[in-house]
């Protein structure tokens, strides 16, 4: 027994890879609000979900126009991000803006809001879906040359795999670079350190926290892209889990830390991925697979106990 669970061990660590990364990408959104905000969006979850839902329209009205699966790829990155990115917008200035114009101190009040736009954007979604495909689930249709594979020290590698972690990579170094070497990096870093001072300094925060919920729902809806291409099927509510484990993926790494995102998402991938793979055998069958999310959860908590402010993320002394 012991033998084949080694046997299986490169698969399930590149598979656990896989998850981790689009974990990954879906916590850089929820890092970069909070860091300028400090507001948790759990709407960024459902940000994600119609990222990938128009991934999948792309793909079924342009597969028998564009034959070539890379350069129909890149068009529902494009338009999955432009589309994802412009509603995080409109709900950053529809639902978050009026509460921040009316000086909201009570922060269970933006969470609440969060929580409502979530459910909002999952039952519109349903709606218009339902009119117009009267579908629930949505599924990509078959792309051989993206699902062509190598075997590569036994592991068992797709190209969609492959542009899946590429594209995780470049958005992490890209951000990294807008953050840190940009005006608008610099910008952002102002109005997350204090906005007030960032306004008097001639920087409009109003423009600023928009233009990072663009950034972070363009990231979203990439992930939610590359999301549908890797699982092929996906429906409204395929948000709301990702999502949960994202944002805790940004709470291991650190919240807020834009490498500590990518790094938690990463080991919670692993996590999960193992733990599904091997408890049912570990344990005759006693706990099955479903029980990935318990023993996930459950590590995260002994990790946070001993080092609360994530894997990368520093002690932050209050300011009185």
């Amino acid at each position: 027994m012991l033998d084949a669970l080694l046997q299986l061990l490169p698969q399930v660590f590149f598979e656990g890879l896989l998850l981790g990364f689009v974990y990954a990408m879906i916590a850089l959104g929820y890092t970069m609000v909070y860091g300028v905000l400090e507001l948790i969006n759990f709407a960024h979850s459902e940000i994600f979900m119609i990222g990938a839902v128009a991934g999948v329209e792309v793909f079924r009205y342009l597969v028998p126009v564009i034959p070539n699966a890379l350069l129909l790829l890149l068009i529902a990155l494009v338009i999955g991000a432009a589309i994802s990115g412009t509603v995080a917008v409109w709900v950053e200035r529809l639902a978050y803006r009026p509460l921040r114009k009316r000086g909201a101190v009570n922060r269970l009040v933006p969470l609440i809001t969060a929580i409502g736009v979530s459910f909002v954007l999952q039952d519109l979604v349903r709606l218009i879906e339902a009119i117009w495909h009267n579908e629930f689930f949505l599924r990509i249709n078959s792309l051989p040359a993206l699902e062509q594979s190598i075997s590569l020290l036994g592991i068992f590698i797709q190209l969609k795999s492959i542009i899946l972690v590429v594209v995780s990579i470049l958005m992490l170094l890209g951000l990294s670079y807008l953050v840190n070497r940009t005006k608008l990096g610099t910008a952002i870093r102002a109005v997350a350190q204090d906005m007030n001072t960032a306004a008097l300094m001639g920087i409009s925060p109003d423009q600023i926290i928009s233009r990072t919920f663009l950034i972070g729902g363009a990231l979203a809806g990439v992930a939610g892209v590359l999301f549908a291409v890797q699982y092929t099927t996906i429906s409204p509510y395929v948000g709301f889990l990702p999502g949960l484990k994202a944002f805790t993926a940004a709470v291991l790494g650190g919240i807020g830390n834009i490498p500590g995102a990518m790094v938690g998402g990463l080991v919670l991938g692993q996590l999960e991925t193992l733990a599904g793979t091997y408890m049912p055998t570990l344990t005759n069958g006693n706990f099955g697979t479903e029980y990935k999310d318990v023993i996930a959860f459950l590590i995260l908590i002994l990790l946070l106990l001993f080092r609360p402010q994530g894997l990368l993320g520093q002690v932050v002394k209050e300011k009185v």
